[in-house]
């Protein structure tokens, strides 16, 4: 006879034990039709079973004084793995009374059981087996198909409402020790099988009510979101109105009283208007009046005083000349060194970036290079991933095929199953049995589905990573190529500047040779300043007679001053005249120095 392996047939009488004491929970609890408490015989024995069954198989960890082995350390995991679960996690870890991990332990069994999530927690657990391989062994019942069945069996627990106080029990101290008369069938259990069917109708429309309620419960609190969003956009709409009649009214009043003022403003403008027409009206008159006196003296001094300041005119034009071209002549002086000094450092900065760019380009050219062997090598890396990408969606249709098939063979086991059922009773436990093994292959497939799935997202995203490299790689020869049409832009740039620098040196020569024809005009105009800088002129109200005739200035005599000596003569007195070169007409020289005579308007010429 081949021997048992002794693990094995420790799974099963665990897996027998969850069975029935689920069964008998559910069962106990509907008969009984309200919630349970924590001293209920059923629920207590439950929670000892599946201690038992997280036991089974726990590695030993050793710790400073003793062996260590607690089922507190795996579920401890579910927080990491399901987010909801972290407030039953701190909570019992708030919890005051609980000192051992066993405790802890205990208490979310039943903090899971209320909220009606223990099958999911669990679920999450099942499905990690690397992370579970580090507290369970190898032959452990939560490592093996056991502990699927059982999780499946734990969704039936979602009816029974529980309210547990785990705050004032004592849960580090309680024996696990199940109690197997709870189990042994009797005379009653025979007759009960008509109550069962009427238990699991009841049981279906219970779990029909919750999910009803579930749906509307996050219907009622999706459309009191949109409720008070709504109540606090009209609140804000409603501020607003108010901000914009305050602002209307503001800008009503500003426009009443803008009004009032423009008003007040063309009355006075008007009132002015007549004041200042009536004054100029009287001025025209005086004006008029006066104007015919006037006249006649005007058109008299008009002949004379153009005779003079044509004369004056002459004088001051040759003035005004020599001075601008003197100015000129050192504006462009400064000028032309201020522009040799900015050519040269223009020059030195125009060599120093064509070195810059020099450089530029060989870098350009280098990355080019580079960048063009690894556009060949992606080119190469995107061909492979996508003839990869084909070959994952064929294996994804073939998985999804078998699916489909699986799903159609448990539909089929499931209509074989109802019609042996009605006519064979006997053959219920290997029925069971079939319908657990292919539980099992529907969650390896679900898991195969899902590591399928997470593999082809990876390589989405490895191709969408190549395709975003590929991108830049061609902005950036994009970028080269815009490179090289700027410096041919700077080349061009640099000999149109090169031109402009020969053209400018040839200006420069001639404005030199310019320069030192003005410079022998400007020290003959010098010498003849430093001859006139000693002498002082009289004042014209001091010079009223003639220095020669000794008569008095008037329109006929004209003053003639002398620039060498001071003196002041008439016209009559001065009639030496000598020709300039630089003067188209004759000019009039002192008879005591010769020096060249200025005319001065007389004192008593308006």
């Amino acid at each position: 006879l081949a021997v048992k392996d002794p693990t094995a047939v420790e799974r099963a009488n665990l897996l027998n034990m969850a069975k029935l004491s689920i069964k008998g929970l559910i069962e106990s609890a509907l008969s009984f039709g309200r919630t349970l408490d924590s001293d209920y015989p059923p629920l207590q024995q439950f929670f000892v079973v599946m201690e038992h069954c997280l036991k089974h198989g726990l590695k030993v960890r050793k710790s400073f004084l003793s062996y260590n082995k607690t089922i507190w350390g795996p579920l401890e995991l579910v927080e990491k793995l399901y987010p909801e679960a972290e407030e039953i996690a701190a909570s019992v870890r708030d919890l005051p009374g609980l000192k051992t991990p066993l405790g802890r332990a205990r208490a979310w069994l039943r903090l899971a059981l209320m909220q009606k999530k223990m099958a999911d927690y669990l679920r999450c657990l099942i499905i990690q087996r690397d992370l579970l391989s580090e507290f369970y062994e190898y032959h452990a019942l939560m490592m093996e198909e056991e502990g699927a069945v059982i999780v499946g069996l734990l969704v039936g627990l979602n009816v029974i409402d529980a309210n547990l106080c785990v705050k004032g029990e004592d849960l580090d101290s309680q024996v696990g020790v199940i109690d197997f008369s709870m189990y042994l069938k009797s005379d009653d259990d025979i007759g009960g099988k008509e109550r069962n069917v009427q238990i699991a109708a009841i049981l279906d429309q219970k779990n029909y009510v919750e999910e009803l309620n579930r749906q509307l419960n996050s219907t009622v609190s999706s459309l009191h979101a949109r409720v008070d969003s709504l109540e606090k956009s009209n609140t804000k709409l409603i501020e607003e109105l108010a901000i914009a009649k305050n602002n209307i009214i503001k800008l009503q009043e500003e426009n009443h009283q803008l009004r009032s003022e423009n008003t007040l403003i063309l009355m006075k403008t008007q009132h002015h208007l007549e004041a200042t027409k009536v004054d100029v009206e009287a001025e025209l008159q005086t004006y008029k009046h006066s104007r015919q006196g006037l006249d006649e003296m005007y058109n008299e001094a008009r002949r004379q005083l153009r005779e003079e300041s044509q004369l004056r005119q002459d004088m001051e034009n040759e003035l005004v000349v020599q001075v601008s071209m003197k100015h000129e002549i050192e504006l462009a002086m400064k000028l032309l060194e201020k522009d040799i000094h900015e050519k040269q450092d223009t020059l030195i900065g125009l060599r120093q970036q064509l070195d810059e760019v020099k450089a530029i380009n060989m870098e350009m050219y280098q990355k080019l290079q580079v960048s063009d062997d690894a556009m060949k090598e992606k080119n190469e890396i995107i061909d492979r991933l996508e003839d990869k990408t084909n070959q994952i969606n064929a294996a994804m249709k073939q998985l999804e095929q078998r699916l489909q098939q699986a799903e159609k063979a448990q539909m089929e086991a499931e209509a074989e199953d109802e019609k042996l059922k009605q006519e064979y009773v006997n053959k219920s436990e290997s029925l069971q049995k079939e319908f657990s093994q292919k539980e099992k292959q529907l969650l390896q497939l679900e898991t195969d589905l899902k590591i399928e799935k997470e593999w082809r997202q990876t390589l989405e995203d490895d191709l969408q990573k190549e395709k975003e490299t590929v991108s830049h790689l061609r902005i950036e020869t994009q970028e080269i190529i815009n490179l090289k049409k700027e410096f041919l832009q700077l080349q061009e740039k640099n000999k149109q500047l090169k031109r402009i620098c020969e053209d400018q040196e040839a200006a420069l020569q001639e404005l030199a040779s310019k320069l030192s024809e003005s410079k022998l005009k400007i020290e003959d105009i010098k010498e003849a300043n430093k001859a006139l800088q000693g002498q002082v002129w009289l004042k014209d109200k001091e010079a009223t007679h003639c220095k020669l005739c000794e008569k008095e200035f008037s329109l006929s005599k004209r003053k003639h001053h002398c620039r060498n000596c001071g003196e002041i003569f008439c016209n009559a007195c001065s009639d030496n005249e000598l020709p300039l070169p630089s003067s188209p007409k004759p000019v009039r020289v002192c008879d005591s120095c010769h020096a060249i005579l200025i005319q001065r308007c007389s004192s008593n010429v308006p």
